[in-house]
């Protein structure tokens, strides 16, 4: 009897100490999974790319197989869109940072004079105000290469553009198999498949809303720059179109350059004009129209976007930020298939989400 009493807590301390075992058994391969997935950067980018073009090329290869279109046919009509879209955008983009980077040196020099003026006034006043400091604050060229940079870094993966694209072509290929491969692979199929479909729905309806919203953002900001007489007013449409798939500080950066040049050529009325424009728009659109439509269905909470965006921004560098908000909610959605993380998925979400599966 004493020796039972005295063995009987044994199971217990042991659950115990395996509980903090698991846990940091689990926190170790999660820190290895990331070193590796951050050494083999070059590869996961691409492959990240495919996987998300392919999501959103999916329902018109579906539409053309229904229209009695052979596979083959199929594949080569999603192909062309898919280069022409990507090669429209590359080519506008390159072609109008390149008439941008030719006028900056006289851009950069009133500033410098404006600036000067500045510091001048500031003195009369008594203000310790260095022309150096606000150069430093307020830099086209600064912003311009932060730009110029995140979409070199994204072309440079684009440049592997037959690996992306026959990766495209052979995640099409395989979805109509998917259903039938999980009806051999698992146990429940359908939940699997459920879940399959969810991902595919969430990424398209995610890129067409975006998209939409993006227009909506980009159109009005440019016509009223092109009323104005700003510079590149399509250039600067084009960004606010391309960084609106940022979160959080894509429309910050897209507003500063045409801003600084509204200041330069036009003077502090227009400069304010343009920043209203730029406030008044995205707050319209990013804070009242974009949440009805998009924020409900995505399912997480402003932190977790700001922080996905950071996260996946320092782990894959611009292909990351792009693809941030895609990425944390198709992982949302797998933490919300298994008991064990559901708790996980809820903190994830927002204060609305009720984190039920999908039927």
């Amino acid at each position: 009897m004493v020796l039972m009493s005295n063995n009987s807590p044994r199971p217990n301390s042991a659950s115990s100490v395996a509980r903090p075992s698991n846990s940091l058994l689990t926190l170790g391969a999660f820190v290895v999974v990331l070193a590796g997935v951050k050494s083999a950067e070059s590869i996961v980018n691409p492959l990240l790319l495919a996987l998300f073009i392919a999501a959103i090329s999916a329902p018109l290869y579906t539409w053309l197989l229904n229209k009695r279109l052979p596979v083959a046919g199929a594949l080569l009509c999603v192909i062309i869109a898919i280069v022409f879209v990507g090669g429209s955008v590359t080519s506008l983009v390159s072609s109008s940072l390149d008439g941008f980077s030719d006028s900056l040196p006289q851009y950069q020099a009133r500033l410098q004079t404006m600036f000067a003026d500045l510091v001048a006034q500031g003195q009369v006043y008594g203000l310790p105000i260095e022309a150096e400091d606000l150069a430093q604050i307020a830099d086209p060229s600064a912003i311009m290469g932060f730009v110029g940079n995140a979409f070199n870094s994204l072309f440079a993966v684009l440049t592997n553009t037959v690996f992306i694209l026959l990766l495209v072509a052979f995640i099409l290929i395989e979805l109509s198999s998917v259903e039938s491969k999980l009806a051999y692979a698992s146990d429940t199929p359908a939940e699997h498949f459920a879940y399959f479909k969810k991902v595919l729905f969430t990424m398209n309806r995610y890129f067409a809303v975006k998209s939409l919203l993006s227009l909506a953002t980009a159109v009005p900001i440019t016509l009223v720059l092109f009323l104005l007489g700003i510079d590149y007013p399509l250039l600067w449409g084009l960004l606010v179109f391309l960084l609106n798939f940022v979160p959080n500080i894509g429309s910050l950066i897209a507003a500063v350059p045409p801003i600084l040049l509204a200041l330069v050529d036009l003077g502090y009325v227009s400069a304010l004009w343009v920043l209203l424009t730029y406030l008044v728009v995205n707050n319209v659109v990013g804070n009242i129209i974009e949440p009805k439509v998009l924020g409900r269905s995505l399912g997480l909470s402003t932190l977790v976007v700001f922080l996905s965006l950071v996260f996946w921004g320092w782990l894959l560098g611009p292909v990351g930020m792009f693809l941030s908000v895609p990425i944390t909610v198709t992982i949302k959605i797998g933490l919300e298939r298994s008991e064990e993380m559901r708790w996980l998925a809820v903190w994830l979400g927002t204060a609305r989400d009720d984190h039920k599966l999908p039927g």
